[in-house]
């Protein structure tokens, strides 16, 4: 498979970028490889670029503050495909990441084969999770809240998070007083176990209270 593609690898340790210009070069040698030591460098590369990308990042030893920045990350360059290797990743991080189409997960101390696995489904856009991810997520304890946790008045106001409406503006659209729409507002980010309204808009997108034409990072 010698299919042309630009990987950007965003990694501070040598041997790691080592190791993964060796394999891109075995099993991609038409490809470019550019390294970025620093968010800013990353998102330079990936616009400059100007065409599809695959990028390997290790997510713990790079300046991605978080889940949410990696989100964003992800859906701003959603023609691209981000392939998270690492030397480990925490759960709640695994369970937010795990279902992005354009995201992948591969640990430093998988196989030969499973790393060759994953770079070929990056290259071909393919959602990869390495087996001890799987593992990982398998393991987690189900989430006890849910939509099905919240009542129709909450799915409607979650819904209008969603689309951008402030406190104020729910309130007006219920007829309801502020106070009573912040009630809602935290009883729906504690049944879903999220924090910011970022966190809500993906949930609503998620459960498809929204359609993503309607929402833009």
């Amino acid at each position: 498979m010698d299919q042309y593609k630009t990987f950007i690898i965003a990694d501070n340790q040598d041997i790691t970028r080592a190791g993964m210009h060796g394999y891109i070069s075995c099993l991609f040698p038409r490809s470019t490889i550019k390294d970025v030591s620093c968010k800013n460098e990353l998102v330079s590369a990936i616009v400059d670029s100007g065409k599809e990308v695959v990028i390997i990042i290790d997510y713990t030893l790079f300046d991605i503050n978080g889940a949410d920045e990696m989100l964003i990350l992800a859906n701003r360059f959603r023609q691209s495909y981000c392939l998270l290797f690492s030397n480990g990743l925490g759960d709640a991080f695994i369970r937010r990441l795990s279902s992005e189409p354009n995201v992948g997960m591969l640990l430093k101390e998988c196989a030969d084969d499973e790393i060759r696995s994953a770079l070929f489904s990056a290259v071909a856009g393919r959602h990869f999770l390495c087996g001890m991810i799987k593992e990982q997520l398998a393991s987690l304890p189900a989430q006890c809240t849910g939509m099905s946790s919240l009542t129709a008045t909450e799915t409607e106001i979650l819904r209008l998070i969603a689309h951008g409406k402030s406190v104020k503006e729910i309130a007006a659209l219920r007829i309801s007083s502020v106070h009573t729409i912040v009630t809602h507002k935290k009883n729906i980010f504690r049944k879903l176990e999220i924090n910011n309204v970022y966190e809500a808009t993906r949930y609503a997108l998620r459960a498809g209270l929204v359609e993503m034409a309607d929402y833009y990072i």
